[in-house]
């Protein structure tokens, strides 16, 4: 790719963190629309059709499409969100600075999702410019409040804009890390992802005067044994098919696989491996209860009648909600009676078949690209907005294509983390990749 392209996605992801769209979870925050303008000025000019969508005020979304000459031909939508978690003042350079040190772009977003943004912008303008007239259609989306169940983002737009952005495939975030094994590299695609099950835990008591704590009903030392259970608790160990796929696909000697594919081992060996992969291994063939958010007590000389409690839960294949119900009712045991749960989100996991055109596209491409290696499927932990897609019926995977430079476990600590950071030749190799992909899918 020439070097002016990797300048370009470099100053324009550069342009993405300095805009600081940070979504806190709040309707207000946010501010989406001011990377929607950035990203619109850089794709206007000859070959795009550019449209903008806003929920809420200062929230916009941009699409842009390079129309098809052949309706019967498919359709790509390449979607990268534009807000940005809060960041921590754990980092060692200014999170909103954009800053390139030693080949590496820093801020917030760097790698949650900005810098396949800012490329998926770049090969699209690029390929507008080439005079690309496919036969099937590219649509780009840079979409606002990923970062927060996209209420005012993808859901929104498929509710309510769904003709804009329709697609037979997706591509978002965020595979592409490359893993070595000894058959070759492996590139994760993010084919699944687990649900999202949020609760607030209402925890009561009885108030009194804290001069006097000697057998009261204090709801916060109830809610800190609520806590303390949920974080003992040991979920059962679930071998699901895309975990299994995975495992197979990575061709782990059988030291490492054997235990990977065995309920009865996993737990174990998540123990002793390297931080990264552990988590990993741990969360996809899990249910996690993570305790997030605490809220209680009046004033420090009254004995607290309530507390407020947030857990994030994060669900497997097939659970329902009323699965995870019973299980936290085992958790809290006889405390139970006085928990009255809200749930804040309901989100079942989601996922994709492997055997499509956009698979053996992505296979073509990175085998050039990367020579020796093979998409592996994947699961990501998290939420994308991938999962109002397959709701539809439509094949969204996540993938990027990223240098050896990043390492899984780095890759894994930077999201939500400190000291995000992405190095240019991983910008350079998203950006040709897109540009691959979409001739080879869409030509």
């Amino acid at each position: 790719m020439p070097d002016t392209l990797t300048h370009e996605v470099t100053d324009l992801l550069q342009h993405l963190i300095r805009n600081a769209c940070v979504n806190d979870g709040t309707e207000d925050s946010g501010g989406e629309s001011r990377s929607a303008e950035v990203l619109r000025s850089y794709l206007s000019g000859p070959g795009l059709d550019l449209q903008e969508f806003a929920a809420r005020p200062d929230r916009a979304s941009l699409v842009a499409r390079i129309e098809g000459t052949d309706p019967t031909a498919p359709t790509l939508l390449l979607m990268g969100h534009t807000d940005v978690v809060p960041a921590t003042e754990g980092w060692r350079h200014d999170p909103f600075g954009g800053e390139l040190i030693d080949g590496e772009v820093w801020g917030r977003g760097a790698v949650d999702m900005l810098n396949l943004t800012a490329s998926m912008a770049v090969a699209v303008r690029q390929l507008a410019n080439d005079g690309f007239r496919p036969r099937g259609t590219l649509i780009y989306l840079a979409v606002a409040d990923e970062e927060a169940l996209a209420t005012y983002g993808a859901q929104w737009l498929v509710e309510h804009e769904l003709d804009a952005i329709r697609a037979d495939y997706v591509i978002t975030e965020s595979g592409g890390i490359p893993m070595p094994s000894d058959s070759g590299v492996k590139l994760p695609v993010i084919v699944a992802e687990k649900g999202t099950f949020w609760v607030k835990l209402r925890i009561r008591g009885t108030p009194g005067h804290a001069s006097q704590p000697l057998r009261t009903d204090n709801a916060l030392v109830k809610a800190a044994e609520v806590v303390r259970r949920i974080a003992a608790h040991e979920p059962e160990t679930d071998i699901h098919e895309t975990w299994r796929r995975f495992v197979v696909g990575m061709d782990f000697p059988p030291d490492l696989a054997e235990p990977l594919l065995d309920p009865a081992r996993l737990p174990d060996l998540c123990e002793v491996l390297p931080i990264g992969l552990a988590r990993q291994a741990h969360a996809c063939t899990h249910t996690t209860f993570a305790p997030t958010v605490l809220h209680g007590g009046t004033k420090t000389n009254v004995i607290p009648d309530v507390v407020e409690l947030e857990v994030d839960i994060r669900t497997l294949p097939g659970q329902t909600s009323a699965d995870i119900r019973a299980e936290l009712d085992v958790i809290l045991g006889e405390l139970a009676e006085s928990v009255e749960l809200t749930a804040t989100s309901d989100d079942p996991s989601t996922s994709s078949p492997i055997d499509t055109p956009l698979w053996d596209c992505l296979q073509r491409v990175t085998g050039k690209m990367v020579p020796g290696s093979a998409p592996v499927p994947f699961m990501t932990v998290g939420a994308t907005d991938a999962r109002f897609f397959r709701r539809l019926g439509i094949p969204s995977y996540g993938f990027g294509l990223f240098s050896p430079q990043i390492s899984f476990d780095q890759f894994s600590s930077m999201f939500h983390g400190d000291d995000e950071r992405v190095d240019v030749e991983s910008l350079r190799l998203s950006t040709e990749m897109w540009l691959a992909v979409a001739r080879d899918l869409l030509s």
